[in-house]
Formats: C-alpha cells, structure tokens, sequence
C-alpha cells in the first residue's frame, strides 16, 4: 500500500516537474526571441535615428562649401569666404566633446535610451532654425553670430548621438555578432551623406538667383519631417541590457567622465589619435573635395555630388559586410588594415582628381568615401566600446571619439584649405597630412589589446567580481 501511494506520489511529482520544464522552456524561449527581436530593433532604429543627425550634420558641411561664404560672408574674398564658412562649420566639432561629457555623463546614469531621444531634438530644431535664419544682407554679422551658435547647438547633439547609438546596437547584440549590428549605425553615414547630397543636388538644379534666396533653405526645412520619423521610430527600442545590468547591481559611478579621466587615461589618448586620422579623411574626402574640385579644378557642382551620392551608396552596404568581417577577423585587424590602405591612397586620390576626367574624379571620390573610409569606421563601434566598463562606456567613448573628430574632422577641411593655399593650389601637403595621421593613427591602435585579450580580460574582470562578492557573501 505505502509502495502504491509511494509510487503514485513520485509519478505526480514526475508530472509536476515536467509541466515546470515546460514552462520554463517556454519562458525561456519567449525571452529568447525578446531578445533576438530587441537586438534587431535596437540595430536598425540606432541606423534610422543616427542617419537622420548625419544628415542634419552633413547638409551643413555641402552648404558651408558651397553656399554659406557667399550669404554670410559676402564682403570677403572667395578663399576667405570658405575658410570663414569652414570655420562655423569646424564650431560644431567644438561643440562635440562637450556633448560627449554631458550626454555621456547622464547616458551612464540614467539611460542610453533617454539620451537619444533628446539628442534627436537638439539635431533637428536647430537644422529647421537655419533653414529659416536670415543672411548677411538682413541682419548683418548677427546672422553669422546666429549662425554659429546653431551649429555649436548641432556640434553638442552629434557628440552625444554617436556613444548612445553604438551602444544601444552593441549591447543589445549577441557575442559574436557585435561587429556587425554596431556596424548598422555607422553605416548611417552613409545614409546621412546620401540624404544630404541628393537634397542640395536637386535645390542645386535651381537657377542661381532662385538657390541663393530661398532654395538653400529647402533641405534645411525637411529636417522637421526626418525629426518625426527618427522619434517615431526611437523610441519603441527598450533600454540597454547592459546599463539595466548596472543599474541592477548597484554599479554606477558617481562621475563617470572623471573615471575616464582618472582611470582609463591610455584608452582615451590611443582611441583619440586612432580614430583622429579616419576622421580627417572623411571630412577631406566628402567636404573639403566639395570646394577643392569646384572652386580650384573646375569640375562641375553636380558631377561631385553625384559622385559623393554614389560613394554614400556604397558606404551603406560596404560598412555593414566590413563589421561582418571584423567579426570574424578581429576588430583590431580590420582598423589597422583600413588605416594602412588609407596611408597608401592618399597619393592616388588627389592624381585621379587632379586629372579633371570625369569618370577617374567619380572613381576616387567614391573609392574614397564607399570603400576606404568603411572598413576604417565599420569596426569602430565595438573596438571602442570595449576598452571601458559598461558603468562609464558611454562617458568614455563619446569623451574619447568626439575629441578625436575636433582634432580630425573639425579642423580637417581648414587645414587642408590653408595648405592647398601654402602649396599654391598643389595638394602634395594634404597628402603629407593625411599620410602622417594614418601612420600616427596605426601606431596608437597597436597599444590597444589584441581581440582575442579582450576577451581573456573580460571574462577575468568577471571571475574576478564573482569572487570578491561571494567573499564579501561569506564574510557576513
């Protein structure tokens, strides 16, 4: 009798945990494809969102070349007149590393999510101001003044979007795949570029009087349309596992930039001079080329934003298969490689321009933007991310990268325009510069850890965290 009812208590038991596994397995298998959706939505929303910021970034840069010296700076002569545009246009990289400190500062207490969200905003109010901002001839140097204090306004947002985008991709993504999901929101330059060229080639297709006083302000103006659709779209992407992970284990910091500076001192200077070089290529590459062919070559506007166009393209489907490959390659291998094919184009790039044939300016223009710049940039998210701690990630990479692109991009197109000037219109000291940041930039990149070492230390800062709490555990 006690076996029977032994043996009956063991089958109802039996079926009680089997019923248990199921559900269990059914939980997990839900979160399972939570995750796998989050980390797909995550991905594609930091590309939508950030392209729209690179293409309220990026029509400012097309319009500094090639509209700005003349409606706001119009008493000056055509070189000053540029130099005077790039300048404004050099204020919002300025604005970048503050925006870096701030953002990353509250995108490590309080959210990645919140953060993109008001970056978003910034982006977009200001780019719809300039397009109703009167020029020169209205208000005087006020327009100017209004001028730059738009862009600075723009230069913060951008120093904040670019951290809280890589990261909402990269720590969503699954081990493994990081390369290549952080990839999706630099593939959004692409986007942004593209965006922006195709808008100022159609207003460029205006006749001259009808551009210079109303057409200009057309793309400006649309940015209220992409602000709606960016928001949209952002905010239904939940926030990040790994800042919810910090928040949980009660590890925030309470000033995580000065952590960064404190603590994280050579992964902030070798990721600066890494990524200086990138930068700079970009910007000589998509806006400095912009005046340098039609003002000093005489090539036609439309031809290089056509060409830019096509380079823009072709960002957009290079940058992702290059963080595919950085996942299999190293994130470390495929930067340095980038970096080396830049040192040894530079050369090539300016021959091809200089030569005035169409089709060779199309092909370096969009060798130079669609092919070089990607596999330099596609790998970045993830080898950047990793050299800090999730609890001072967003702080560390936004302070870090935004400094690099004041000393790269920023002042990249007014260098090059004043050593064009020193070279008498021969660009052999661009390339000199940009050749010596490669080199400068390949040398910074092998203090960081190997990829298969990060690793090794990631999960040895585990081991590690896991011992000191059971000791902690076991001593109370």
């Amino acid at each position: 009798m006690l076996m029977v009812r032994a043996g009956h208590k063991h089958k109802k038991d039996k079926t009680r945990k089997s019923k248990k596994d199921i559900t269990m397995q059914t939980v997990h298998g839900n979160g399972s494809n939570t995750k796998n959706s989050s980390h797909r939505l995550a991905g594609i929303s930091s590309m939508v969102g950030t392209t729209i910021e690179w293409y309220d970034f990026f029509i400012y840069g097309a319009a500094a070349a090639l509209i700005f010296n003349k409606l706001f700076f119009p008493n000056l002569d055509a070189l000053t007149g540029v130099l005077a545009a790039f300048a404004t246009y050099a204020v919002g990289f300025i604005g970048r590393p503050l925006g870096g400190l701030v953002f990353g500062h509250f995108g490590d207490k309080i959210g990645r999510k919140s953060m993109l969200l008001l970056t978003l905003m910034l982006m977009g109010i200001p780019t719809v101001l300039i397009g109703l901002l009167p020029t020169y001839e209205s208000i005087g140097y006020w327009a100017a003044i209004c001028l730059v204090v738009l862009r600075f306004i723009q230069g913060m947002a951008m120093g904040g979007e670019w951290g809280g985008a890589v990261l909402m991709a990269v720590e969503h993504a699954p081990e493994g795949g990081k390369g290549f999901w952080g990839s999706l929101p630099q593939a959004s330059t692409g986007g942004g570029l593209m965006l922006a060229s195709i808008a100022l080639g159609l207003v460029s297709l205006l006749p001259e009087q009808a551009l210079f006083s109303w057409g200009w302000r057309l793309p400006f103006l649309a940015s209220i349309i992409l602000l709606a659709v960016g928001w949209y779209i952002r905010v239904k992407v939940p926030e990040s596992p790994d800042f919810e992970k910090v928040k949980q284990q009660s590890e925030e910091v309470k000033v995580p930039a000065l952590q960064v500076f404190k603590n994280h001192p050579k992964q902030l200077i070798t990721i600066i001079l890494a990524r200086a070089a990138e930068n700079a290529w970009f910007y000589i590459a998509s806006t400095f080329t912009l005046a340098y062919t039609t003002a000093q070559l005489g090539i036609a506007r439309q031809d290089i934003l056509f060409a830019t166009i096509c380079g823009a393209i072709v960002i957009l489907f290079m940058t992702p298969l290059c963080g595919h490959l950085s996942d299999k390659v190293g994130q470390r291998n495929m930067f340095m490689f980038g970096l080396c094919i830049l040192a040894l184009y530079c050369y090539p790039f300016f021959t091809m321009l200089n030569t005035k044939d169409p089709v060779l300016v199309w092909t370096a223009i969009v060798l130079a933007i669609g092919v070089v710049f990607p596999i330099m940039y596609a790998p970045q998210a993830q080898l950047f991310a990793r050299q800090f701690p999730a609890e001072i990630r967003y702080s560390g990479i936004s302070i870090s990268v935004q400094l690099a692109g004041v000393l790269g991009g920023g002042l990249a197109p007014l260098i090059a325009t004043k050593l064009l000037s020193i070279g008498q219109g021969n660009p052999y000291l661009i390339m000199i510069y940009i050749g010596s940041m490669a080199i400068v930039a390949i040398i910074s990149t092998s203090f960081m850890p190997r990829d298969w070492q990060t690793k090794t230390d990631e999960a040895y800062h585990k081991k590690s965290k896991l011992n000191l709490k059971t000791k902690i555990t076991e001593q109370s």
